[in-house]
């Protein structure tokens, strides 16, 4: 049964003040096919006795209206620009939409996946299909559970910011409502600047890109996940957890020991082997592990603080399911690695070139598994003034891999993280067929 949210209150929330009324160009990044829909958060507080549930929400309403005067393109509309060449924002302080709801499900309920795709999807009632049909890029849904804790799900239009700036906007916007500081002392101040994520040759140059590569579908791969029931999984790492694997990938590679993996290395090259294993594909069969890598800090010069459009590029790591499979957890960690290491000023031009202009290269999807790693955006530190949130996490859980951060005090792991810092929870959903093998082998790093 789908979760049952009933709407007290639907409302366009304008910004507090005036703000500047123009049109905002997007960027060759912003722009991409490939980002044109809404990123779903889903944030859930623990039960607190005693909330006044008509103020907060008055509250966060009023936060809402105050953040937008700063962040205002949010409060625009996002359209083509008459030459298709791209997009940009029509900002005339149209607003955000605000919803109010109440639910029949309690806190503990989100401790664990979703028993469907679906299942959380009223917590965020407002779905943008089409994010150029000039629907808001922010809807904000405060729902209160049963047991008095509170969700929170917030839609953002990826084309106007990615993970990163959306979540510099919620931090901003939680304190807003929690009363920790005035308009004035938000720092760092939100940035537009899209030219400087803009390609700088005319003439794309000559290059190739496995990432825009496609491949061919030798298992009809895109119908078992367009036409197969998924099952979502979540699957917690600790510190622990994720120390033997690394020590493991270390073990089956060609690395020194001072020289070791990352956390994101290990834990992509493994739940990628394990998703793999567990599809059964055949071993001639090309795969890719695409993941966003920030390139604030990789492009020359760097991007100012504050900048809160995208500002990624999609890493690719790619092999035959026979070498994935068949060889140990160093040779997919190894994978990821030298895929990060690619990712330079050059690799990011050229990808910005690419999308941009008469080409507008795009991902396919065949033998594709997407990772984003949102357990490094500070989305745990989102509080409204109700506390942290317990569970963070997507409104729907699909195909799409997450790497969430955790609350620890609340883990529910069954005794095997320990209950220590620094954990990781992975959230995908996988064909029905496939999901208990791979919750099998995701939870058996020496298989």
């Amino acid at each position: 049964m789908a979760s049952l949210a009933r709407v007290k209150e639907a409302v366009v929330v304008a910004p507090s003040e005036p703000t500047p009324s123009c049109v905002l160009s997007l960027s060759a990044v912003d722009s991409q096919l490939f980002l044109r829909f809404t990123i779903e958060y889903l944030l859930v507080y623990p039960t607190r006795q005693n909330t006044n549930q008509a103020l907060t929400a008055t509250r966060v309403k009023a936060a809402l209206a105050k953040a937008l005067v700063p962040y205002y393109p949010l409060a625009g509309r996002v359209r083509p620009k008459p030459d298709g060449s791209s997009l940009e924002v029509v900002c005339r302080a149209q607003g955000a939409v605000f919803i109010e709801a109440v639910s029949d499900r309690a806190v503990s309920e989100f401790q664990h996946a979703p028993r469907y795709v679906t299942q959380w999807r009223k917590l965020l009632s407002l779905h943008v299909a089409d994010v150029l049909k000039g629907a808001p890029p922010v809807v904000v849904q405060l729902t209160w559970l049963k047991d008095g804790g509170a969700a929170l799900g917030v839609g953002f239009n990826h084309c106007v910011c990615d993970g990163i700036g959306s979540a510099e906007f919620l931090n901003y916007f939680a304190e807003l409502a929690a009363g920790k500081h005035g308009l004035g002392e938000f720092r760092p101040k939100p940035v537009w600047d899209r030219h400087l994520m803009d390609p700088k040759n005319i003439t794309p140059r000559q290059q190739n890109y496995p990432l825009f590569n496609k491949v061919p579908d030798l298992c009809g791969f895109m119908n078992r996940f367009t036409n197969e029931r998924l099952c979502p999984t979540s699957v917690v790492f600790n510190k622990t957890y994720v120390t033997e694997l690394k020590n493991l990938a270390l073990s089956t590679s060609r690395l020194s020991s001072e020289s070791g993996f990352t956390s994101f290395e290990v834990l992509s090259g493994h739940v990628w082997r394990s998703w793999a294993r567990a599809l059964n594909l055949p071993p001639n069969q090309i795969l890719k592990l695409l993941f966003s890598v920030n390139v604030r800090q990789r492009v020359k010069p760097s991007l100012p603080g504050g900048y809160y459009g995208n500002a990624f590029v999609l890493g690719c790591a790619q092999s035959s399911v026979k070498d994935l499979t068949e060889k140990r957890l160093g040779y997919a960690a190894g994978l990821v690695r030298r895929a990060k290491e690619r990712v330079g000023e050059e690799y990011v031009r050229g990808v910005v070139e690419s999308v941009s202009g008469e080409t507008k290269a795009s991902p396919d999807s065949v033998g594709v598994l997407i990772v984003s790693q949102w357990s490094r955006l500070g989305l745990e530190r989102v509080d409204f003034g109700m506390g942290r949130p317990v569970h963070v996490g997507p409104i729907c859980s699909d195909r799409y891999c997450l790497f969430l951060p955790v609350n620890d005090d609340n883990d529910d792991d069954g005794g095997k993280n320990g209950g220590q810092g620094e954990s990781v929870k992975v959230m995908v959903a996988v064909p029905t067929c496939a999901v208990d093998k791979y919750e099998l082998l995701v939870n058996s790093p020496y298989s």
